[in-house]
């Protein structure tokens, strides 16, 4: 018979993607089949699906562990903030609408249905169905019609396991605030806690699991130290990157802006682990760095809105003389709209601004349509005469003379992408081109840098496997399985 768990969590980024990817693929490794679900996720990293559509990245990473392609029903409802006009909502990996954070409440009780029925084909499929939670569970102000916390655990009978953060502090307010603020009835829902993140001695923290044991009633099931590898995985939420940069003591330098609304920002995590790499994610304020070799723009959920962003921090400044020093440029989706000429949006997709001028490094012009692109990609990297494999996922049609230089030529014919007159710039729509080992190598002798032998897809399924060990050492596994019901 199928079960269930829920792992919600005390906040945002106190671990739940990962610690949810951690179990699939231990019980997995038990010989169960186990299927991961989120009712409703908020991200603009996201994933395209085996069956057409796009899903949050951290599903897409969930399922990878869980030995599975990644589906539609795996996250039913994705909500992707997109600047003055709210966030897309994407039902079953196709855009419904959107909706302002007002607005989408009187969303929520249409979206239940499509919820609940692709939760029970994940049931009905699987030993286990894993289901993550969206931010706090003690967010009382948005309970009502809730799909994403306890009105699905409670719709589903989905017995919850709570996750607390140490690392941020407070780990112990955390989890007691969350019992002393649940509705009685939400509360009991609740059948166990994790506490996540531990650095040091864990045994310095036992009086706390005892205290939040004692004043919540709920069952210690883990202390769960912190987990280095994670930074091998892609992350959820694009406010961890200004975290995660970093400046190494040598590698050739590769800048990224990190702009308002950035998308897909794994893209960058495998040249972030090329170890002859130095790459530099700049936040809002901060230069380019005048010594690098190259200027990545990233994919963006709003591409006009970010084009702004970019001017006002000065980055187009820093860019354009980037540029005529000779150091190279390459734009990934939204990124590669932006090195163009002009960018349209005649139907108002992104909001009020109908065209915006681009920065004028590609001989390209841009135009947004209603019709978004989804589709996993192979071919031969033109300008560096390697394979690669990807997957797009862009609204708008680009064309222009530097487009007579295309920089992938895909394996149905397809060609995607431009490169300027001198070959320094260069761009295209395809996502998740460094994932390939060989197109990346060929990548980096382009801008300067000595690819390493690394296996950037071997590296995840080692990070997912240790990640797996991590939680069978540090949660009580067997109590999981008997809670789930």
């Amino acid at each position: 018979m199928s079960r269930v768990l829920m792992i919600q969590g005390t906040g945002s980024d106190v671990g739940k993607s990962l610690i949810v990817a951690g179990l699939a693929r231990a019980f997995v490794n038990r010989g169960l089949r186990v299927a991961p679900f989120k009712p409703q996720n908020m991200s603009n990293n996201a994933a395209v699906t085996a069956d057409g559509g796009e899903i949050g990245r951290a599903q897409a990473l969930q399922a990878r562990a869980a030995r599975l392609a990644p589906t539609v029903d795996m996250n039913p409802v994705l909500l992707k903030p997109q600047g003055v006009n709210g966030s897309q909502i994407v039902v079953r990996g196709v855009i419904a609408g959107q909706a302002k954070a007002r607005e989408y409440q009187d969303w929520k009780p249409r979206l239940k249905p499509a919820v609940m029925e692709s939760f029970a084909r994940l049931k009905a499929q699987s030993d286990l169905v894993i289901v993550e939670g969206a931010g706090s569970a003690a967010e009382i102000n948005l309970r009502a019609n809730d799909i994403a916390n306890m009105g699905f655990a409670r719709e589903a009978d989905a017995p919850v396991i709570l996750v607390g953060d140490i690392d941020r502090g407070g780990v112990i307010a955390q989890l007691v605030g969350c019992k002393a603020v649940l509705d009685p009835q939400d509360a009991a829902m609740v059948q166990g806690f994790i506490v996540n993140k531990m650095r040091g001695d864990a045994s310095l923290f036992d009086d706390g699991m005892r205290f939040i044991g004692a004043r919540t009633g709920w069952r210690a099931l883990g202390l769960v130290p912190y987990f280095d590898a994670a930074t091998r995985l892609p992350a959820e939420d694009a406010f961890g990157l200004r975290a995660a940069r970093g400046n190494k003591s040598n590698g050739v330098i590769i800048a990224v802006p990190l702009l308002p609304h950035i998308a897909n920002f794994d893209d960058l995590d495998p040249l972030k682990a090329e170890p002859g790499v130095d790459l530099r994610l700049i936040p809002p304020g901060a230069p380019l760095p005048a010594e690098a070799a190259l200027v990545i723009l990233p994919g963006s959920k709003a591409t006009i809105a970010d084009l702004a962003a970019l001017r006002a921090n000065g980055w187009d400044i820093d860019l354009l003389a980037h540029a005529r020093r000779g150091g190279r440029v390459f734009g990934i989706c939204g990124g590669y709209q932006m090195l163009g000429r002009m960018i349209c949006d005649p139907q108002r997709m992104e909001g009020d601004v109908a065209q915006a001028a681009g920065l004028g490094l590609l001989d390209i012009e841009t135009t947004l349509t209603e019709k978004k692109t989804l589709t996993s990609v192979t071919g031969q990297a033109i300008a560096f005469d390697a394979r690669f494999h990807g997957y797009e996922m862009h609204i708008g049609e680009t064309s222009g003379e530097d487009c007579a230089r295309p920089l992938l030529r895909f394996d149905s014919g397809r060609l995607d992408g431009a490169i300027s007159r001198n070959g320094l710039v260069m761009g295209a729509y395809v996502h998740g081109l460094f994932s390939d080992d060989a197109f990346r190598a060929a990548f980096l002798r382009w801008v300067g840098a000595e690819a390493s032998p690394l296996r950037f897809e071997d590296m995840v399924e080692e990070t997912l496997d240790a990640l797996a060990a991590h939680c069978e050492a540090h949660i009580d596994l067997d109590a999981l399985l008997e809670i789930a019901r």
